[in-house]
Order: structure tokens, then C-alpha cells, then sequence
């Protein structure tokens, strides 16, 4: 079953502008979570545990392919600066 779709802003404050590192804010993930009953979590560019470390190894492997088949991921870019990839 396809989780619903959530509208989220830059202007609302849901979103980073790319030029900030993209990604969700606190405020867009709590929305998207609300909505969706979803349990998104705020990025870990410095893993505590190794289970942070995990979903930032998975991250930026996932983040990395879309940045090499896309022509303009300016977000996805920004968003693995943002977590140190």
C-alpha cells in the first residue's frame, strides 16, 4: 500500500532550500510522520550509534544513485553535503 502523499513547503518552513543543505526540518518531518505514520528521523551526519551509522552508510548509497543518474539533483547534492557523505 503506497503511503499518501504529504505537501511540503520551503516557504512554510518544512523544508531546507537547497542552498541550506535540503532535507526536512524538525517542523516537515513532524508533519510527514503525522500524516503518514511514518517515523522519519533527523539525519545523522555524525553517528552516536551504530545504528545511526547504518542509516547514514544506507543514505548515502541511496542518495548517491540518484545523484549519478540525474541530470539536476541539486537537492539530493545538497542533502549529502548536509550529511557528510
Amino acid at each position: 500500500m503506497a503511503k499518501k502523499s504529504v505537501s511540503l513547503s520551503v516557504g512554510r518552513g518544512e523544508k531546507l532550500p537547497a542552498s541550506q543543505g535540503a532535507g526536512l526540518t524538525a517542523k516537515g518531518r513532524e508533519k510527514y510522520n503525522r500524516e503518514t505514520g511514518s517515523n522519519l528521523k533527523a539525519p545523522a551526519p555524525n553517528p552516536k550509534s551504530k545504528a545511526d551509522a547504518g542509516r547514514k552508510a544506507s543514505f548515502c548509497a541511496r542518495m548517491g544513485g540518484v545523484v549519478a543518474k540525474s541530470e539536476n539533483a541539486e537537492r539530493a547534492k545538497a542533502s549529502m553535503r548536509r550529511w557528510k557523505c
